[in-house]
């Protein structure tokens, strides 16, 4: 069937078809034959047409993602998504008994009747994407439902399960691994030569997505790179996000847009958005268009708004556009192109011309005046003219430090017959010394303050450089080899792992090891976080309260009370003074009344033991050194580390000795009162044992499931262990495989 053309509504009797001309030769008069095509050809074809390159697959899974009310979508990607695409998010996650027609062709939750589609608010519809993605690579899902105590991981190819969900500690939400895409379509594969190519294309598709969805973080890397190409946190300004994204220059030259049409007699929409003014200049035209949510292309929109532009900016220079338009859903036609790239609407041409009005307006009125950037030149006493040569002429240095760009001679104008290519710096008057040191300075402090505010388009703070390069410089070499060539083998106990480095044995301290990563990771990733959105801000003061408590100040009860609210207060009003910096550097959120309601992410795929909050915020309190920036950086770091430390749960662990503290203990009651005691209260504490056994059981497996796919692949990639393990006990050797195979064999 050629593009374009429009199939039937299929139905279980009505089968695909296709012409093929038979091999043996025929008469004229006789027409080919007519035969059905077997299933596996039809669905790969399909998938062909659904998932045209990686970028395709990704969008799809991303949409899925929104559509499972995420907040946090990380996305990783290697060979431009030929070997690997993994999207990983928080969403609500997909249930059990889903799980074997998860990945079948037209299975669906967002729909039921074709009447659907009038209303349908979802990103997906038709059920194709999952199962287009298994008959052109290899799929896995990894996935868990609140309120589970495990989650489950299942493989699918050709649309069904290779084998029965396996249950498994997991992350909330669902990640989906697709590797090896399009191993079965050779000539296809082929086309994708430039790998890099095919992740810009990526990298733009989540910087779309991130400025439009600014309650959702997004984040998008490279395998085994150690940060990331998108970094977006959740803001409540899309003027921020846009910051974020696509830099401090675009951001500076947008202006917002409005245009409410309720007139039911022509089509009703409203549109938002920011478009750039007349200041902004680029060679590319950047259009981000959502209609309702979803993130389209408009060729006849975009082409309206550029002819605009056309009579206002320079010839070379195109403009940044994002739009938000909202529709009823009964005026968008959402299923008129296989990837969901285009979309129909009513009263297209009328909603063009509206947009195309107010785009027109806004721009002439902001036309009135332009900025353009003055270029500073670095200007010398003036000197003497003189006919001397250039070997001879030694202007003084120049305040600013910086020297002139030598210009080709051919390119000069003479400015005297002395000179045959003239000296225009010699014509230049000077200005006074301690003027131009005065303007330097305002320059430095600008300067600085840009960096401090916008780290991402500077260089790095040069105390925390300071900081990486003292991790680099104090790395252990003999560490450094074993730490990125061992094999995790298990737990020995709620403290140490055991390890393989080549014929040796080693017990690895987990704890000291994390918090060590974390605090590199903490620096590494200095000002460039996603974010973990707390379902409730907590109050800075009760979280210090409960911290204090369990100290347990040696002082009597009233003087105790006292002194923790005095300390709790005297902390949480510091925190709220400093509530800046550690949300610019750190992505710790604080509002101003004193609640915590945002924490950095330090390693995908990891969630802190969140009943460790309280310590982590007595900590930044009371341990911060806020005077020193350097020391006050190494302190945060390291308040931080230790937060994110894997520190065995608090609840013993429910094996060996541990299960005793699970067991039910009946206090002793006195005989008289046998009598009142009923089943209600035996069953009652039933429950209680059984769901603090449940909860004690999640923990722990939660804990050693990312301490092997966690940390000790994120320790393979980027810990750089310091001198001070080799004698603190960090690793101990146990012993060689030679020694246990001579104990196996005297055995």
């Amino acid at each position: 069937m050629e593009a374009g053309e429009h199939s039937p509504p299929t139905s279980p009797e009505t089968d695909l078809m296709e012409i093929k001309t038979e091999k043996t030769p025929y008469s004229p008069s006789e027409p080919p034959k007519i035969h059905r095509l077997d299933e596996s050809v039809v669905n790969r074809i399909a998938a062909g047409e659904v998932i045209q390159r990686p970028v395709s697959a990704i969008k799809e899974l991303v949409e899925n993602s929104l559509d499972a009310h995420s907040t946090s979508i990380n996305v990783v990607v290697k060979d431009g998504g030929l070997k690997l695409i993994q999207v990983s998010d928080d969403g609500h996650g997909i249930r059990r008994e889903d799980l074997p027609i998860l990945c079948e062709r037209h299975t669906t939750s967002k729909l039921t009747n074709y009447e659907d589609l009038q209303s349908i608010k979802s990103m997906g519809f038709r059920g194709e994407a999952l199962a287009s993605m298994t008959y052109v690579g290899h799929v896995t899902v990894t996935t868990i439902t609140p309120g589970k105590l495990h989650g489950y991981r299942v493989s699918y190819r050709d649309g069904v399960m290779e084998d029965e969900p396996k249950p498994c500690a997991a992350v909330k939400g669902t990640q989906i691994m697709v590797e090896n895409l399009f191993y079965n379509m050779i000539a296809r594969r082929k086309t994708f030569q430039n790998s890099s190519d095919d992740y810009s294309k990526i990298v733009d598709l989540l910087s779309r997505f991130a400025i439009h969805h600014i309650n959702v973080s997004f984040s998008c890397r490279k395998h085994g790179a150690s940060r990331a190409d998108v970094h977006s946190v959740t803001t409540s300004s899309r003027l921020d996000s846009i910051r974020s994204v696509y830099g401090v220059s675009v951001a500076l030259n947008l202006m917002k847009i409005e245009v409410p049409d309720s007139d039911p007699s022509s089509s009703v929409f409203n549109m938002d958005g920011l478009i750039s003014n007349s200041n902004y200049v680029a060679k590319k035209t950047t259009m981000v268009l959502f209609i309702n949510d979803r993130l389209v292309e408009c060729t006849a929109l975009k082409r309206a708004i550029e002819i605009v532009y056309a009579a206002t900016l320079p010839k070379a220079s195109k403009p940044f556009i994002y739009m938000s338009i909202v529709l009823p859903p009964e005026h968008v036609d959402v299923n008129v192109h296989p990837t969901k790239r285009e979309v129909s609407l009513l009263n297209q041409e009328f909603i063009i011309n509206t947009i195309q009005s107010a785009v027109e307006s806004k721009l002439r009125n902001s036309n009135e005046a332009r900025t353009f950037q003055e270029q500073t030149l670095d200007s010398s006493p003036s000197v003497t003219l003189s006919a001397k040569k250039d070997s001879n002429v030694n202007p003084s240095p120049s305040p600013y430090g910086s020297k002139l760009q030598k210009v080709p001679v051919n390119k000069m104008v003479r400015t005297d017959a002395s000179d045959p290519a003239g000296r225009l710096h010699a014509y230049l008057q000077a200005r006074p010394v301690d003027n131009l040191e005065g303007n330097s300075s305002l320059a430095a402090v600008r300067s600085s303050v840009r960096q401090r505010r916008n780290p991402k388009e500077s260089a790095d703070i040069s105390s925390v450089q300071e900081l990486v390069n003292d991790i680099d410089g104090n790395c252990h070499s003999g560490l450094l080899d074993i730490v990125r060539n061992c094999t995790y083998i298990g737990m020995a106990d709620d403290v140490f792992a055991l390890l393989q480095y080549k014929t040796q044995l080693y017990l690895a301290n987990v704890v000291n090891l994390s918090k060590e990563l974390m605090y590199q990771q903490v620096l590494r990733r200095f000002a460039h976080f996603n974010v973990i959105q707390l379902s409730d801000p907590a109050p800075l003061r009760l979280l210090i309260m409960l911290a204090l408590k369990e100290e347990d100040l040696d002082l009597e009860s009233n003087e105790n009370e006292d002194l923790r609210e005095k300390i709790a207060e005297m902390n949480t009003e510091l925190l709220k003074d400093k509530a800046e910096l550690l949300e610019e550097y750190f992505c710790i959120y604080i509002d101003s009344h004193g609640n915590l309601s945002r924490l950095p992410v330090i390693l995908d795929q990891y969630t802190p033991d969140m009943d460790r909050i309280p310590e982590f915020v007595l900590s930044l309190g009371n341990d911060v050194d806020w005077e020193d920036e350097k020391n006050c950086f190494q302190t945060i770091a390291a308040a931080v580390g230790n937060f994110y430390a894997m520190h065995p749960p608090l609840l013993p662990s429910p094996s060996g000795d541990g299960l005793q503290f699970y067991r039910r203990r009946k206090p002793e009651k006195n005989p008289d009162d046998k009598e009142k005691a009923t089943d209600i209260d035996v069953e009652t504490e039933d429950e209680l044992e059984h769901e603090l056994l449940s909860e004690a059981e999640t923990a722990w497996a939660q804990r050693e499931w990312s301490i092997q796919h966690v940390l000790f692949p994120s320790m393979r990639l980027f810990l750089k262990p310091p001198t001070s393990m080799a004698t603190n006990g960090t690793f101990v050797q146990v012993a060689s495989l030679e020694k246990l195979y001579k104990i196996f064999e005297r055995c």
